[in-house]
C-alpha cells in the first residue's frame, strides 16, 4: 500500500507547486472596455494617450513639441525603457483619479521601446500589474505616426 501512497503523494505535491507558481505569474490586464489610443494637440503641444475618449480616465499620456528630443510620460504605467528620466525632482503632484503621486518622466524619442511602438504598434510598459503590452489597432497606427512625425520625423 505504502508503493502506491508515497508515489500518489508526491506527485500531488509537484501538481500543487506548479500550479502555485503559474499562479503569481502576472497576466497581463485585460483591455478595458472603450481603451484606445487617442491623439490630441494643445497649442503646439501634441498629446498622445492610452485611455477612454474624451475622459481623465488614462492609463498613459505622452506630450511632445517639435524639435523637442524627449517626450514627457505621465500615468500609472510608464514605457518600459530603463533609460527613463525621473522628471519629478520636488514635490510630486496628486493624481486627481487615483488619489496617488502623478509620475512623471522624460524619454528619448529615438528610445528603441518607442522605435519600436511606431514600428508595430505596440508598447511595451510597466505598473502595478507588471510589465504588459499596449496594442494599437490600423487606425490607431495612424495616430501614433502622426504623433511622431508632429515630434520630429528624425527623432523616432
Amino acid at each position: 500500500m505504502f508503493r502506491f501512497a508515497i508515489p500518489a503523494v508526491a506527485a500531488l505535491g509537484l501538481i500543487a507547486v506548479a500550479a502555485q507558481s503559474r499562479a503569481t505569474n502576472p497576466e497581463p490586464p485585460a483591455a478595458a472596455e472603450g481603451m484606445g489610443w487617442h491623439l490630441s494637440h494643445e497649442g503646439s503641444m501634441a498629446k498622445l494617450a492610452y485611455g477612454r475618449a474624451n475622459s481623465d480616465q488614462l492609463a498613459l499620456m505622452m506630450t511632445c513639441e517639435p524639435g523637442r528630443s524627449h517626450a514627457t510620460v505621465y500615468g500609472q504605467v510608464q514605457p518600459a525603457s530603463p533609460r527613463l528620466i525621473h522628471a519629478s525632482t520636488g514635490p510630486a503632484e496628486i493624481d486627481p483619479l487615483g488619489g496617488g503621486l502623478l509620475e512623471e518622466t522624460r524619454i528619448a524619442t529615438q528610445d528603441s521601446v518607442l522605435r519600436r511602438f511606431l514600428r508595430t504598434g505596440s508598447l511595451a510598459v510597466t505598473g502595478e500589474a507588471g510589465r504588459f503590452e499596449l496594442t494599437a489597432t490600423r487606425e490607431e497606427r495612424r495616430l501614433i505616426d502622426v504623433f511622431f512625425a508632429w515630434c520630429g520625423a528624425d527623432q523616432a
